[in-house]
């Protein structure tokens, strides 16, 4: 089973567009492991044949095909994830490379700020880009099974499916079906699940992971005869458990309840710049508006009418009307914050981040981060560190640039200590400073 899961790693080409894990193949067509300062995954005993056959059922329904009445063989499993993935990534690349030649007619992509939004799988540890983020991910799952089969189809559950209520529907239906077992363990009705019953039908099976999970508590697919019909039916069956074993599926139920989806997070993408003219100049990617390429040709357009438009008498409500329609194009915004040396610190944000996150990202990038600091905006606003709104409510999108100044009084204290520190930004960073073109 172990190798079964290694063949399917090697089918799966990660992409990486930045630092981080992913697989690259040489000339002998033998994958090699790139590292990354990533964290390393460890090595895990063979799957339990409860993860096998939890495993295999996840893999097996992938394609929305039923699944078989015997176990399917590795080949065969391992084709269809194979082909699912490969589609979906197929999918996703041609859609990148659709918006990456249709966004280089809107800028020059050789003078961007930043080549592209990035994240990071909590799973991998790899660098995504945007289109490869999800694929990543369900592929990331499914290679769980081989360490925790039952926490690999909780995280199917809540990733899979996006109607959060569906999902509470099926998390309290299958809950109730443990609960049932749990306090009546000798009882065969309650360890009987008719896959035809409609309650299964509308409310389980239309929510991906939920027969995983089951599979994965101990369920078996079962072929039984039904009183007064001709032909079997398909039914999940709990063979009789232990008290022990008891307990644990009562653990696994609230885990499943617990449950979170598995998301990318945002690769901030610190950089340091060094004293330049050129920090209030920004050339963002398409990735950074919530808007076409086309659209985006329409909003250049309009800029050419801004000088009549701001010739117009608008009322108050009209201009915080068009502030809303305005701040709405981004989903993520560039920011710089010119330090007292005159070095430049960049991260990447979303758009709904709020303030507190913004201090949080520079006081992490200082080696003397404890010190209270101010940042000011354009037009002098000071900002507030336990600020609980978004940079968009505040018109720090899609890029901008901030001052940055240490707290005046403090700053007197240590200079009538003696100290002072070399260093504003610490040294990963500087090691890394680049000139802004």
């Amino acid at each position: 089973m172990k190798k079964f899961f290694e063949d399917i790693k090697k089918d799966l080409k990660f992409k990486s567009a930045g630092p981080g894990k992913k697989l690259t193949e040489d000339a002998s067509s033998k994958p090699q492991v790139v590292q990354s300062s990533g964290p390393a995954k460890p090595c895990y005993a063979a799957p339990t044949e409860g993860a096998q056959k939890a495993g295999a059922a996840a893999l097996a329904r992938i394609e929305g095909q039923p699944r078989p009445r015997v176990q399917t063989s590795q080949d065969v499993i391992r084709l269809q994830v194979k082909r699912e993935l490969e589609a979906e990534a197929a999918a996703v690349a041609e859609k990148e490379k659709t918006t990456a030649v249709e966004g280089s007619n809107v800028k020059d992509l050789a003078f961007l700020s930043v080549t592209g939004v990035y994240f990071t799988c909590p799973l991998t540890g790899t660098t995504l880009t945007k289109s490869e983020r999800d694929v990543h991910i369900k592929a990331a799952i499914f290679m769980r099974f081989e360490e925790d089969a039952v926490e690999a189809s909780i995280m199917m559950v809540h990733t899979f499916n996006k109607d959060r209520e569906k999902v509470k529907a099926a998390v309290d239906i299958i809950s109730k079906y443990i609960e049932n077992i749990c306090k009546n363990p000798t009882e065969e009705k309650y360890r009987k699940i008719k896959l035809s019953n409609k309650v299964f039908q509308e409310k389980v099976k239309a929510v991906e992971g939920s027969r995983e999970f089951l599979e994965a508590m101990g369920f078996q697919s079962i072929m039984l005869d039904v009183e007064g019909q001709e032909e079997s039916e398909e039914f999940l069956v709990l063979m009789e458990h232990d008290p022990e074993s008891l307990e644990m599926m009562k653990e696994s139920r609230d885990r499943l309840q617990k449950g979170e989806p598995v998301r990318a997070q945002l690769d901030r993408q610190p950089q340091a710049f060094r004293p330049s003219p050129n920090a209030m100049r920004f050339e963002l990617p398409p990735e950074f508006y919530n808007l076409t390429a086309e659209e985006l040709k329409r909003e250049q357009q309009q800029k050419n009418e801004v000088v009549d438009k701001n010739a117009m008498l608008r009322t108050k409500a009209m201009r915080e009307r068009e502030e809303q329609r305005e701040r709405r194009k981004y989903n993520y915004t560039l920011l710089r914050v010119r330090l007292p040396d005159g070095n430049i610190l960049q991260g990447t944000f979303l758009a709904w981040d709020k303030v507190s996150v913004l201090f949080q990202f520079v006081r992490d990038s200082l080696v003397d981060g404890w010190q209270p600091f101010e940042l000011v905006a354009p037009g002098g606003h000071k900002l507030q560190e336990d600020q609980e709104v978004a940079l968009n409510e505040c018109s720090l999108v899609p890029a901008v640039l901030l001052m940055f100044s240490w707290d005046a009084a403090v700053q007197a204290d240590i200079a009538a200590g003696g100290g002072k520190s070399p260093a504003l930004l610490k040294p990963e960073l500087l090691e890394n400073i680049q000139t802004l073109s």
